[in-house]
């Protein structure tokens, strides 16, 4: 009996199954027309504009015309400590400040952890006695005051990214505190001015790196010839709608920081810092970058 009924149960299902087939066959019809008529449009392919080689900026704002029409005649090395997040900026300076180089001058190396087994080459330059670490702290002393003779082949290394960022980087590298550490008291105000930075006395990687090569090559046109690409690229931006960005410690002084303050109070006393105070040791860019 049981098998019975379970057997006309399966028959009942089954045609009720059959029943429902035929009423989606229609609509399984209508589906298939329409999938065949999106796969009868023509695709469109996303491609990447192409890109300068030399200052790895698109072919329609090139900006070779404004760099050097050969590589500055520097003996001092560059070395650039990046953070990930920095590549895939579109502002980026690094890549004008390499461009400005000879080759091999500008060496940058990717990443948040540096170990001496996997970045050899950095950890060499680390050892070094003759390097530099362009790091901004209570250890560091100006650039401009050493009495070092850097008319021997010198090393400088520049840790590009976001001042949380560098910051980070810094504390949890062991090589990056190994090279004597110093600063920059005479930068001028950043030209910067597409990119927001913390303080009034932040200044991009690039005129870091110019401000540092002038003082070391003892040639102040060096300073002048890695600047006119960043002019030059702030001026395109502004004139195709980019605003001019204030510090965030002249919009918090002069009552225009439009965000939230921090709840945080560690954050509340670094907002309080740029208020009442200016961090002379702040010379180091927050914004290393175009990012």
């Amino acid at each position: 009996m049981n098998s019975e009924l379970s057997e006309e149960a399966v028959e009942i299902n089954e045609d009720e199954d059959d029943d429902d087939e035929d009423e989606e066959e229609p609509k399984e019809r209508e589906d298939d027309e329409g999938f065949s008529v999106l796969s009868d449009l023509p695709v469109e392919m996303s491609e990447r504009r192409p890109t300068c080689r030399r200052c790895c900026r698109p072919l329609k704002v090139c900006l070779c015309p404004f760099l050097p029409a050969r590589p500055l005649d520097v003996s001092t090395s560059l070395y650039i400590v990046q953070h990930p997040a920095e590549e895939s900026r579109v502002l980026r300076t690094v890549p004008l400040l390499a461009a400005c180089l000879p080759p091999g001058r500008c060496q940058v190396f990717v990443g948040r952890r540096f170990s001496e087994e996997r970045y050899p080459e950095l950890a060499a330059v680390c050892r070094d006695p003759r390097a530099l670490l362009l790091y901004p702290g209570a250890a560091a002393e100006s650039l401009e005051d050493l009495s070092t003779d850097f008319s021997s082949a010198h090393s400088i290394i520049i840790i590009d990214g976001t001042w949380s960022q560098a910051k980070d980087m810094f504390l949890r590298n062991a090589l990056l505190r190994l090279p004597r550490q110093v600063q920059l008291r005479s930068a001028p105000s950043s030209q910067y001015v597409i990119r927001t930075q913390p303080t009034n006395m932040c200044v991009s990687t690039l005129e870091c790196a110019a401000v540092a090569l002038s003082i070391m090559e003892k040639n102040h046109s060096i300073q002048e010839a890695l600047l006119k690409p960043l002019q030059a690229l702030c001026r395109f931006q502004l004139q195709h709608g980019a605003q001019i960005h204030h510090s965030k410690e002249h919009l918090i002084k002069h009552g225009q920081y439009n965000k939230i303050m921090p709840q945080n109070k560690r954050k509340i006393r670094r907002m309080q810092k740029l208020i009442s105070s200016h961090d002379t040791s702040a010379t180091h860019d927050t914004h290393m970058t175009d990012t």
